[in-house]
């Protein structure tokens, strides 16, 4: 029998309790209530929150923004001090400066690939590392980590578990888009060539005509649910369809009869009610489900500064961990390229909602 190392064991000890203050958190009062609270006489490690506070992505950007103050009281995080910086006043650069000249020792942000893709270098000068909350994997480097859910990885995950289930020949339209480009990167080759590109709902309907005269046993439709609505009548009848974790945030999918059954993969929902609760008690309002992004970035800030002194450098061989992470979205772990690996889920949309098909991993 082997037992696990101390290192092993006081990582787990670490999620169990991350966990279990995301479950009693709502009973806490008094200190926690206080984030950023300076421990007694000592110093803080300053990190900077960097998101959209106006502008089309302001909803989104605060809310990250609260959540991870949420999560800094709910963890006690007293050698922590964290700094919001809009992103959208001067320009992600411009935020990113401040927050180096300011002392910030990590970067939690920017939100959108491009502002990581300025961001990363600026900081990469000054030592600082920064886990972006983008969902661009090829953004990720040049001491960037993404902390989003890669599109990619929910279409392999979907894909991996239509073949579980007997499919042998998939077929995809992806639209030509970013969130297209994404999505399929190593799809075409991985399909044998059953993917057709499109840029408008006719080109799509074209493509799929050819796909149907080939023949397959699942489609990926990679697009939104309004445009697999009006394919879905025009699929094999005997194909199982498949769709991008897109779907999980989208309504009313089930009202098309033809993709009741339909799979797609998703972040788990079995820790966000807890989370979203804790949120709307705080703040009066809902988050949107990107919001656990930043609580889970600050999760992950909170354990580093156990090995973070002040005034030295992140350690950035915390993130480093083969066994991962337990937040908010569920287990996950950083590649070697710097981009978050994540157990996912399979759910199967139904008339009013969906259903878990396939749980997602509770480790690595």
């Amino acid at each position: 029998m082997t037992f696990p190392s101390p290192v092993r064991q006081a990582r787990r000890a670490f999620l169990a309790a991350a966990t279990a203050t995301l479950l009693l958190a709502g009973c806490s009062t008094g200190p926690s209530e206080r984030p950023g609270a300076p421990g007694p006489g000592g110093p803080r490690n300053r990190v900077a929150v960097l998101v959209p506070t106006i502008g089309p992505d302001a909803a989104v950007g605060s809310a990250i923004a609260n959540a991870a103050r949420l999560a800094l009281a709910d963890m006690g995080g007293n050698a922590v001090e964290l700094t919001t910086y809009n992103t959208a006043e001067a320009g992600a650069p411009a935020a990113a400066e401040r927050a180096l000249s300011s002392g910030a020792g990590l970067i939690l942000g920017p939100l959108l690939g491009d502002d990581v893709r300025t961001v990363a270098p600026l900081a990469r000068r000054a030592g600082v590392p920064v886990l972006a909350y983008s969902n661009d994997e090829a953004a990720a480097g040049n001491g960037a980590y993404i902390l989003g859910l890669v599109p990619g990885q929910a279409i392999t995950r979907v894909i991996d578990e239509a073949r579980r289930q007997g499919a042998s020949r998939i077929a995809a339209l992806v639209p030509a888009t970013t969130y297209g480009d994404r999505a399929s990167r190593g799809l075409e080759r991985n399909l044998g060539g059953r993917l057709v590109r499109y840029g408008s709902l006719a080109e799509a309907r074209a493509g799929l005509r050819r796909l149907n005269a080939g023949g397959y046993d699942a489609l990926l439709i990679a697009d939104e649910g309004q445009v697999a609505a009006a394919l879905a009548p025009q699929v094999l009848p005997a194909a199982r369809i498949l769709g991008p974790d897109l779907w999980a945030g989208e309504r009313g999918l089930g009202r098309t009869a033809r993709l009741r059954g339909a799979l797609f993969a998703a972040a788990s929902d079995s820790r966000f009610g807890q989370f979203a609760a804790r949120y709307r008690t705080r703040y009066r309002t809902a988050p949107p489900r990107l919001a656990s992004l930043g609580y889970d970035s600050v999760l992950l800030t909170v354990r580093a500064a156990r090995q973070w002194p002040p005034g030295r450098r992140f350690p950035l061989r915390s993130l480093g961990e083969d066994e991962g992470f337990v937040g908010v979205d569920g287990v996950f772990r950083f590649t070697r390229a710097g981009v978050a690996e994540r157990g996912l889920e399979v759910r199967a949309v139904t008339a009013t909602s969906s259903q878990l098909v396939s749980p997602a991993p509770s480790r690595f």
